[in-house]
Formats: C-alpha cells, sequence, structure tokens
C-alpha cells in the first residue's frame, strides 16, 4: 500500500523515478484511490460530446434530410406522372371539331377547333425546322428544357430594352405551359413549367418534342397544329411549304389572333420578316436569300357556312364532346334531331303572338330521343336555352304527380273529390275563376284542373307519396315541403317536365332525354334495367285523366283528329302558361313567360300554349290534323244548266220520227239527223249552243 507523504523533498532523480513509476501504476489502476494526491482522483476523462443541435448529432440530421429529400423526388415524379401525363402531349391541346348532323343527314352544326394529323420532323424541309427554331429557340438542341440564356436575354431586353417584351420559354417549357398548364402569369406555374420540362426532356427526344409542339400550336383562326395551319391558310401540306410560307407560319405562334394574315396581313408579313433575319443571324440562310425571298400570299379555300351553335346543338355537343373519340381528326355525329319537325317547331313559333313574351318547346319521342327543339325566339338574340337551362314553376302540368300518388293509393277516375272551397288550415287556395262543383270525380277534377281538390289530395296523401311520385317519373329539381308543390310552386325545367310525360306516354320511366340514338341494350340490359312502368289499371287510368282534359277539359283548344293527352298549367299571377302533352309517337312540351319574370297578360295554359301544341302535333303526326273537305274536281257554274245528279246516266236514244232520227248523249245534247233539199244532216243542240254538221255517213257514200 502506498502512503501519503507529509514533506516532499527535493526532488532527486530516484524520486524522479519512483514519480514515474506511481504514475504508470495509477494508469494501470485508474479507479483506484491515489492517496498520494492531495484529492480524490478525477473521474475518468469522458468521450467527446459529440451533440451540437437540438441534442442531435449529425448523422441523424443527415440521414433525416436525405430521407426527406428522396420521399420529395419521389412526391414531385409521383406529382408529374399525374399532372404531366406524356401520353397528353399526344393529343390535341383544343378539342377538334365535332360536326353534328340531323337524323337525315343535313349538317346542323359545327363546333371545335380545327385540327390535323401530327408531323414529322424528318418529313419537314430543313427551312421549316429552321424558321421555328430560329425565331423561338435558337439553343433548342442544346439545353436541357431550360435555357438561362434566354432567361437572362428576355430579363435584360424587358428591363432595358425598347419596350417590347420578350420571352425567355424554350420550345419545351412553351409545350408544357399549352399542354398541361393553365395559361396563368405567376411564379408557381413557372417552376411546375419548368419542373415538367425537365420531365419531358428526360423522357423524349428532342424531334419527338419538336413535333408535338409543331403539332399542338396555336396558329389563329381557331387553328391548332402545323398541318392544319398550312391547310387553311396556304392550302398545301406541310411538307410543302415554301421558305416564305414558313416564315409566316413561324411569326404567327407568338401572338395568333393578332398577326393571323386574314386580319391583318401588314403584322403577318412584318412578323415573317423578322422570321427571316433571325434565320440569318443563325445562319440558316444567307442574307441575299432572305432578301429574294416574297412574303407569301395566303390561300384560303374554307369558309364556314354552318352554325357554331343552336339551341339544340348547345344541349348536345357537351355529351358529343364525352362520347367522341380522342384524336386529331374531325368528328361527325348523328344526333335524333328530325328536320322536318324542327322547322314545323320553328315555323309554329314564328307565328305564334307572342308579343314580348318568350318561348320554349321540347319534342321527344317516349324513349327520350329528342327531334325538336325550340329554347326561345331568336338564338342570336339570345342563346339562353329556356327549354334546358330555366328553371320555371310548372303550375298545374305538376298535379299528373298528385293524381299519379293517388291513383297508386287506391283511387280511380271515378273516386269522389270534394270541389268545394276550403276553409281550414293556413293555405287556402281557389279556384280558377272562383268556380266550384261540389262533389265531382277524380276524373272531372283532372279535367277541370281544380286547385283546391289537388291541394286535398296532397294533404291527404303526404309530401312522401307525391315527392315519390314525381322522382319516379324522372324529376330531379328540389321540391318544397308544403301543400303549394301540389299546384307547382317548386321550379323545374322544360326538358325535365316533358320527360316526366313520356314516361306515362310509353309506360316506361324514367325517361332520360337523349340527342343520340341509344344502343340497343339487348335482353341482358333489358333485365337489368332501372326503368319501370306502371300496371295496365294505373296506365289506363292516367291516360283517362289525361285525355279528358284535351277533350272536355281545360285543353280543350289542344284537340286533334286522333287521341290526344295532356296537361294544361298556370303558374301564380301568370307567370308561366304551358301545355305538355302526347300523342301518336311525340311528346310535346311548350311553356311562355317572360325572362323577368313579370305576369303575363291573363294567358293560361289551356290559351296559346295549347293552340301552339295543336298546330305543331297537326303537322307533326301523321292524320293529327282537321281533315279537308274533298275539293270537287270543277268548278260548278251556278249560270249552267242543271244537271239531275240523281238520276242514272242516259244512254243514247235513237228516235225515228218519220225518217228523221233524234238521239239523246248526255255528254253532248241532243242530235237531230235528217235532210234539208236533200241535203242529210246532224243538227246537234248541246252546251255549247246549236252546231249544224253534215252527215258524215251520207257524205261518205256520195
Amino acid at each position: 500500500m502506498l502512503f501519503r507523504r507529509s514533506n516532499t523533498p527535493p526532488p532527486t532523480d530516484i524520486d524522479s523515478r519512483l514519480a514515474a513509476f506511481d504514475r504508470a501504476y495509477a494508469g494501470m489502476f485508474p479507479n483506484e484511490p491515489k492517496p498520494w494526491e492531495g484529492q480524490a482522483a478525477p473521474p475518468p476523462a469522458a468521450a467527446p460530446d459529440r451533440r451540437w443541435l437540438l441534442g442531435k448529432t449529425r448523422w441523424w440530421w443527415f440521414s433525416r434530410a436525405s430521407a426527406g429529400l428522396l420521399a420529395l423526388f419521389i412526391l414531385i415524379i409521383f406529382w408529374l406522372a399525374i399532372t404531366a401525363p406524356l401520353s397528353k402531349s399526344l393529343q390535341p391541346i383544343a378539342p377538334p371539331r365535332i360536326t353534328l348532323l340531323a337524323w337525315d343527314g343535313t349538317p346542323i352544326a359545327r363546333n371545335g377547333a380545327i385540327v390535323d394529323k401530327p408531323v414529322e420532323v424528318k418529313n419537314l424541309p430543313p427551312h421549316v425546322v429552321q424558321a421555328f427554331l430560329s425565331i423561338e429557340d435558337r439553343r433548342f438542341y442544346s439545353h436541357w428544357g431550360v435555357d438561362p440564356r434566354s432567361i437572362a436575354r428576355a430579363l435584360w431586353s424587358n428591363s432595358f430594352g425598347s419596350g417590347l417584351k420578350q420571352g425567355g420559354s424554350t420550345i419545351t417549357q412553351q409545350l408544357a405551359k399549352f399542354t398541361f398548364l393553365t395559361p396563368e402569369r405567376s411564379l408557381t406555374r413557372k417552376a411546375r413549367e419548368a419542373l415538367i420540362a425537365f420531365w419531358l426532356e428526360a423522357w423524349l427526344t428532342k424531334d419527338e418534342i419538336l413535333e408535338r409542339y409543331l403539332s399542338n400550336a396555336y396558329f389563329g383562326d381557331n387553328i391548332y397544329g402545323l398541318r392544319a395551319a398550312s391547310m387553311h391558310y396556304f392550302y398545301r401540306k406541310p411538307e410543302n411549304l415554301t421558305l416564305s410560307q414558313a416564315a409566316m407560319l413561324a411569326g404567327l405562334v407568338q401572338a395568333p389572333n393578332r398577326l393571323a394574315p386574314t386580319r391583318n396581313p401588314q403584322r403577318a408579313a412584318k412578323r415573317a420578316k423578322l422570321v427571316l433575319n433571325a434565320m440569318v443571324a443563325t445562319g440558316a440562310i444567307s442574307e441575299a436569300k432572305a432578301d429574294a425571298t416574297p412574303i407569301a400570299r395566303i390561300d384560303v379555300r374554307y369558309k364556314e357556312t354552318l352554325p357554331t351553335g343552336t339551341y339544340f346543338a348547345d344541349w348536345a355537343m357537351p355529351q358529343a364532346r364525352l362520347d367522341a373519340e380522342t384524336g386529331y381528326s374531325d368528328q361527325v355525329i348523328r344526333t335524333t334531331l328530325d328536320s322536318r319537325l324542327q322547322n314545323i317547331a320553328r315555323n309554329v313559333i314564328a307565328r305564334a303572338p307572342l308579343g314580348k313574351a318568350q318561348v320554349a318547346l321540347v319534342a321527344m319521342r317516349p324513349n327520350g330521343e329528342v327531334v325538336a327543339m325550340v329554347g326561345g325566339k331568336s338564338y342570336k338574340e339570345s342563346p339562353f336555352n329556356r327549354a334546358t337551362q330555366a328553371k320555371r314553376q310548372p303550375g298545374s302540368t305538376f298535379k299528373l304527380f298528385v293524381y299519379t300518388a293517388a291513383l297508386r293509393s287506391g283511387m280511380t277516375p271515378d273516386s269522389k273529390v270534394d270541389d268545394s272551397p276550403i276553409t281550414e288550415g293556413d293555405y287556402r287556395p281557389k279556384n280558377y275563376s272562383d268556380r266550384y262543383r261540389g262533389e265531382i270525380t277524380l276524373k272531372q277534377a283532372f279535367a277541370q284542373s281544380s286547385n283546391v281538390v289537388a291541394v286535398r289530395l296532397y294533404n291527404q296523401l303526404g309530401y312522401s307519396a307525391v315527392a315519390r311520385a314525381a322522382k319516379d317519373l324522372g324529376v330531379e329539381s328540389p321540391l318544397t315541403r308544403d301543400a303549394s308543390l301540389a299546384l307547382g310552386s317548386s321550379g323545374m325545367t322544360l326538358m325535365e317536365l316533358t320527360s316526366a310525360y313520356a314516361g306515362v306516354a310509353g309506360n316506361k320511366w324514367p325517361v332520360e332525354p337523349r340527342a343520340f340514338v341509344a344502343e340497343d341494350e339487348g335482353w341482358f340490359g333489358w333485365l337489368l334495367s332501372a326503368q319501370r312502368s306502371f300496371s295496365n289499371a294505373q296506365h289506363k287510368a292516367l291516360l283517362d285523366l289525361l285525355g279528358a282534359t284535351v277533350n272536355q277539359g281545360t285543353g280543350r283548344a289542344a284537340r286533334l283528329s286522333i287521341p290526344a293527352y295532356g296537361k294544361t298549367g298556370t303558374s301564380q299571377d301568370y307567370r308561366d302558361a304551358l301545355f305538355i302533352g302526347f300523342a301518336g309517337d311525340l311528346v310535346v312540351g311548350i311553356w311562355i313567360g317572360n325572362d323577368d319574370n313579370t305576369p303575363l297578360r291573363n294567358m293560361t295554359g289551356g290559351g296559346l300554349p295549347a293552340r301552339i301544341w295543336r298546330d305543331f302535333m297537326s303537322q307533326a303526326v301523321k292524320g293529327a290534323g282537321t281533315r279537308p273537305k274533298p275539293k270537287p274536281a270543277v268548278e260548278p257554274d251556278p249560270e249552267g244548266p242543271i244537271e239531275p245528279l240523281d238520276l242514272p246516266d242516259i244512254p243514247d236514244l235513237p228516235v225515228n220520227i218519220n225518217g228523221t232520227e233524234v238521239r239523246v248523249d248526255p255528254d253532248k245534247g241532243v242530235t237531230v239527223s235528217g235532210q234539208i233539199e236533200g241535203m242529210p244532216l246532224d243538227v246537234t243542240i248541246g252546251r255549247d249552243g246549236v252546231n249544224v254538221q253534215p252527215r258524215e255517213e251520207q257524205t261518205g257514200r256520195r
């Protein structure tokens, strides 16, 4: 054991060696006490402290940062794959043109951009490619989607230049912008544009990027793509473009609407010269060749003659876009519109004394195929479609659903109902002209459009039963939950209401109105169809009610020479007047009202709407019009002889009187044959007077 020394002698050689021994020994046993020191031995030195930020090591922070960057990279790739799928750059950026045909093949409307097949760089003349690269992206084949030089040049020019704004976007960025992004101007959009540009450069070759750019760029006049532009402006394929034509087309991309040669030929020519100078600067052509190149002359041969929209086309076009095949080619789609019926509808509306009021007409087959549509008096003045877009109160035409619920509850057309004033409750509607009939049948109440009976039925059946009847027949608009619903207080479109009546006409509901012929569903589709039908008794009862309205009720003005069924409707304060009905294979709805919802002049659904319906149906449905009385083949002459029409035909009656022969012919009259001084003569007395002729047989014998 070692003991602490009380007095330390002066250091000697031996002491130095002992101290060294003690230190070596202490190093071998660091935890042992050291009595020779003045205090206990300090604890061993701790390892260097590696914690430097928020109690975490450098490695911890490095690993988390690396994982975060990797996750961010994966998210960016995932976002690019969804936002910028490469297949989308192969599709036209504007919907291609669609031509709608009537059922008989007559073109009725054409809408959409003029596009054509994509171009291939290898098939284009070198000066066509050089024209676009010289003016749009000179370093296209050397950058990686974003060109810092172009950005710096654009910033310098925009800040200190002549005031003419320049863009620093490459062709790849332009493709990303008009293919995948919106035209908004923001730093966020520019950042996304750069990311998509890198994405395109990573997966596509330069020629593929250039081909997609040229095939989708906008050239004005609703023209997209180089092929469509060359055909539109010069009537030649892009593979055959001259230098002057290529320069003009390349110059249009910067501002197509402002530089289109069909609108601003001088601006287009000036821009084409700028392109030629840019080609000189890049070495694509010589200055002498640029000076010798004339300004291209346009050759526009196509002129649109069809309207871009009509009431029917505006309604049908969105569905046509959904059903159309994707691609660059124009498409022609046949619709259900009947040209003959559409002309009848237009003429009937034109003749109607509407004044300042608006009108709408929808005609469809019981299966929902719309064959005629008028959405207003003039599409040019107002393209708003009042048949499909305006939600107006249907008035008493809504009573169809109330009475359908009543029939479902077990009532019949002969069931007795109370048509007396309502004296209890908060809602006390009145009948038209305050006329009440006491106890009447359900059929009479419907035919005379009794308001009090409809409200009593609603209170008896409840909202759920009435609403279910309306929903079953295809009404999708929200319905009010009070007794006024029975009188049509909830707004809905004329198309919606007419479709519901079509369900009754064909006894298959709900009916979905459509502008294109549906494919045959087959037996399997029929088996899975959601359409239902009324029982024979209920359907017959509904037809009985609707027929009574036309034959002996408020819709008498709509009577035809064939069975007709329908219902009149007038909303509160005469704001809407309607007639919905069907006959033959047509279901037609008529609405009249003011766009500002002001009242009409005491117009009811049984007035002008019913007469318009009758005029249309009498021409549209075979045999529906009034049969004209047969006209005589020959107009009779009042001053002529009396003809015994009640006597049988009179044959020739030869009579021989003393050698004189008398013949009576109903057509010629009376002929007397005889001799005067030896000359045989025939004397005929008829309608033309007296006619004397030599007798032929005597003359022949001479």
